[in-house]
């Protein structure tokens, strides 16, 4: 799905989205990120910052600058640990006394099926992890995160990386880099598990959720029908792969190469992590096998 035109917020700028709730974009517009890293601050006296941010001087001031004469912030949560989301945590921590809240380091969550992987190197991944991060405050799914005019409930949702957590505020959801508008989320093994992304959508989708606030891009303002797409997207892609290897055995460069033929070659890389995600996943269920070490060059075939 194309990114929406209209989403061009000035970098920056703390904007008003409603009562409580303001968001800053930080200057790290990319392929990955399109405009940048969305900021959230939440409350009217005591603050909560999500997701701080990319290591950015620049934007540490633009936080620190929305703090108003009465106000402080008193939480900082981190939804997951990729850099463009928690590089910021720590710095941001020492300017304003603030403990760091997550679910946990870098490889907290991670399904037994990745960590087999990661421990036998060969399917890459790390992409874009902050290696470094350590929360101060570990969280829980279902707790609830409690300040001085808001709450927010912990829901964990892996598969984009192990230690993803949704954030539900009443009925919006700070969702992050699970469910966004402008994207799919990018899958990427070890970090990224299929599987888990698929039970995790799953799972928001029980819910009747008003409104999604995601890590990039703007407000998800019909959450179901997204769900609903991102779900189908992936049952598309992995029609299209089972199709694909019934002509015959192939690689995820190879798969991805046929599927993603709209894809520009910046994000290719990226198309073909997700290809690799889904052969695992299948691989997991029974449906495929594969030669060798299972790795993107792995050759992949149905079984019999």
């Amino acid at each position: 799905m194309l990114a929406p035109d209209d989403f061009d917020p000035e970098i920056g700028v703390a904007e008003q989205l409603e009562p409580s709730l303001r968001r800053i974009v930080a200057p790290n517009p990319s392929p990955m990120t399109y405009r940048g890293t969305n900021t959230y601050i939440l409350g009217d006296t005591a603050l909560a910052v999500i997701d701080p941010g990319p290591a950015s001087d620049v934007h540490l001031e633009a936080i620190l600058a929305a703090v108003g004469p009465d106000q402080h912030i008193s939480h900082i949560i981190v939804t997951h640990t990729h850099l463009d989301h928690s590089s910021l945590a720590k710095p941001l921590s020492a300017a304003t006394g603030a403990p760091v809240i997550a679910f946990g380091g870098p490889t907290a969550g991670r399904s037994a099926v990745m960590q087999q992987l990661a421990a036998a190197g060969t399917v890459g991944g790390g992409e874009g992890v902050d290696m470094d991060f350590m929360p101060d405050v570990l969280v829980e799914d279902g707790e609830m995160i409690v300040g001085e005019s808001w709450q927010l409930e912990v829901i964990h949702t892996p598969g984009h990386i192990g230690n993803h957590i949704s954030l539900g505020w009443g009925d919006a959801c700070f969702t992050a880099d699970h469910v966004m508008g402008w994207a799919s989320s990018l899958v990427s093994p070890p970090d990224g598990d299929l599987t888990d992304f698929m039970e995790s959508c799953a799972r928001l989708q029980s819910r009747d959720w008003r409104l999604f606030y995601p890590g990039h891009g703007g407000a998800v303002h019909d959450p179901a029908a997204r769900l609903a797409w991102l779900i189908a997207h992936r049952r598309a892609r992995e029609t299209s792969i089972l199709e694909a290897l019934a002509d015959a055995p192939s690689t995820a460069p190879a798969l991805a190469a046929l599927i993603y033929t709209e894809t520009p070659p910046a994000l290719l890389g990226a198309a073909i992590r997700n290809v690799l995600a889904h052969l695992i996943d299948l691989h997991g269920r029974g449906i495929v096998s594969h030669t060798g070490p299972l790795h993107e060059s792995a050759l992949f075939s149905l079984r019999n």
